[in-house]
């Protein structure tokens, strides 16, 4: 299990590349990637700026996980998640399972996804042409994640 948070840019073939990792009893890997949209709530972003707290965003990711290990049989977790100022159509975020199976791959890629957006303790603002604010939590994200049958608060 494999757990990033950082500046850079990732590389996606790489990451895609070491789920995988030539281990003939991968049967499945599915994964992720979020993006930085041009647009948001009808407003014109022109950049995010994503905050977190060192150590403990990585411990929250790290229970995620851990929660979608208890849940199913993977092979291969990656999770590297981007902070600081990120430009309109650059990656933000990268899950990726490895399992035997492309249900569970699928399904374990998507509760992560589901848990990380509601718990993983990460700020976003945005940058607009009308000002900066910070964004707020969906109720959409909470109803996604409430579908795993876990409390999500």
């Amino acid at each position: 299990m494999d757990i990033k948070v950082q500046t850079e840019v990732f590389s996606l073939d790489e990451l895609t590349r070491d789920l995988h990792a030539e281990d003939n009893s991968v049967g499945a890997v599915a994964t992720f990637v979020g993006y930085v949209r041009n647009i948001n709530q009808e407003k014109n972003v022109s950049s995010l700026f994503l905050e977190h707290y060192p150590g403990m965003t990585e411990r929250s990711l790290q229970l995620i996980v851990d929660l979608a290990n208890e849940r199913w049989l993977l092979q291969r977790v990656k999770i590297v998640h981007r902070v600081g100022f990120l430009g309109a159509g650059e990656p933000i975020v990268f899950v990726g399972v490895a399992s035997e199976h492309r249900h569970t791959a699928f399904d374990a890629c998507a509760f992560l996804m589901d848990f990380l957006k509601t718990r993983a303790p990460f700020w976003k603002r945005e940058e607009t042409k009308s000002g900066n604010h910070w964004v707020n939590s969906r109720e959409s994200d909470r109803l996604a994640a409430s579908r795993w049958a876990i409390n999500t608060k």
